[in-house]
């Protein structure tokens, strides 16, 4: 894989470091992203455990990656076209509603102690769409926020203050789940989400704010769209490498490993619901946080393809090892690796796409991209929860990463 068109496509880069941070809006931005991603996972941790203990089923905590993740499959691109259309910031907010009713149904389950396995299926779905309708329209508006001298910094400071919120998640979720209990620690979570909200009220970003010619809409064509953006892209390699790299590393192993969690910490002798488990949650998204304080103070790894490539080969690795170890600190370890990998990886490829998106088509091509690095997940959730259900999520997700190598490699071998 050439670099060539990476450094067209980085050319003059910032090299302040933290440089999106200069931006007061950015600022306020990242804050609040903090906030309702923390609040996305203290959900996560509170709901996965309480269906842990509930239904016992590993097929279930693959249904929850499935749900979490399909809708990006069906709609990431949908949801970028609505971004190109109407203001993002309003789309984005329609998703904080859905998170926020979502916390709300878990509480009142959780209350009346009457959750039902269909009723939890229901819940997982609506929080699913909620993320649609809120990552490519936030990408999207980092773009106006910051313009594109600062946008790798503002893609990879964005990626870390996801892994933040996922770090401080499930240890918020942790002490919220010991003090509170699950109802009314979910539904002490929904404020949360109000800042974002409320911030999206009068931002000053958005298709109103921008100079220069207004940009063409278009309408909104569902299937359509994914179709023809596809079509757009397939000349431009940096953009078809990065989202076939992506796509791979969700497709087989995603995220799923988090909703096995309760699974490993078992597996592992610490099967309970306080630091221990939380610990093993939060491990991967501290190598994350580690990954982009380092990377953006040194101003390190300058996006290329090829580069992107030999970190998301290296991640596959780590994630071998944590599925095979049998140690609970060597576990946490590679964990660590893990996730200092995947902010890496992902966010160098996120920003090779958003860099060499065409600017009438950008909200499409991060939908596309969507679609293939968060929408494939939903396939994850089948090979390592329902096929970990037959021989284990231990090989199950040691035997995803592998298939992701085998892609990385081929897409490092292509001139």
């Amino acid at each position: 894989m050439s670099d060539t068109p990476a450094q067209t496509v980085g050319a003059s880069p910032t090299k302040r470091s933290f440089a999106a941070l200069h931006h007061p809006g950015f600022r306020a931005q990242f804050i609040t992203y903090v906030l309702a991603m923390m609040a996305d996972n203290i959900e996560h941790v509170i709901s996965y455990w309480v269906v842990f203990q509930k239904f016992q089923s590993p097929a279930l905590g693959g249904f929850a990656i499935v749900s979490h993740w399909l809708p990006f499959l069906l709609f990431s691109v949908t949801s970028g076209a609505l971004a190109e259309r109407f203001d993002p910031r309003r789309v984005i907010q329609c998703g904080m509603a859905l998170f926020i009713l979502a916390s709300l149904g878990w509480g009142y389950f959780f209350v009346t102690d009457t959750l039902q396995m269909w009723q939890a299926m229901v819940l997982l779905v609506i929080h699913g769409c909620a993320g649609v309708l809120w990552q490519t329209p936030n990408q999207m508006l980092l773009y106006d926020v910051v313009g594109s001298a600062d946008l790798p910094s503002a893609v990879r400071l964005n990626a870390m203050a996801r892994y933040l919120g996922v770090m401080v998640g499930p240890a918020v979720g942790g002490v919220i789940l010991l003090a509170l209990g699950p109802a009314y620690g979910i539904m002490l979570n929904t404020i949360f989400y109000l800042p974002l909200v409320l911030w999206l009220i009068n931002a000053p970003y958005g298709p109103r704010f921008r100079t220069g010619a207004p940009v063409p809409q278009r309408a909104v064509r569902g299937f359509a769209d994914i179709v023809q953006t596809m079509r757009d892209v397939r000349h431009r390699p940096v953009i078809v490498s990065m989202i076939a790299l992506a796509g791979a590393a969700s497709f087989f192993v995603g995220n799923a490993y988090s909703s096995q969690m309760p699974g490993f910490a078992s597996d592992l002798g610490h099967g309970d619901p306080g630091m221990s488990y939380s610990m093993l949650l939060a491990a991967d998204a501290a190598g994350g946080l580690l990954a982009g304080l380092a990377l953006e103070g040194r101003q390190l790894l300058a996006p290329k393809p090829r580069t992107a490539i030999l970190l998301a080969l290296l991640w596959c690795g780590a994630l071998a090892i944590f599925a095979l170890t049998g140690h609970y600190a060597i576990a946490l370890v590679f964990l660590f690796a893990a996730g200092f990998l995947e902010l890496s990886f992902n966010a160098m490829a996120q920003s090779l796409v958003q860099l060499d998106a065409p600017l009438d088509k950008r909200g499409r091509v991060i939908g596309l991209f969507n679609m293939a690095s968060l929408g494939l997940r939903a396939f994850s959730g089948i090979s390592v929860g329902v096929i970990g259900s037959m021989i284990g999520i231990h090989w199950s997700l040691a035997l995803s990463a592998l298939a992701t190598m085998v892609v990385a490699a081929g897409l490092l071998a292509l001139p």
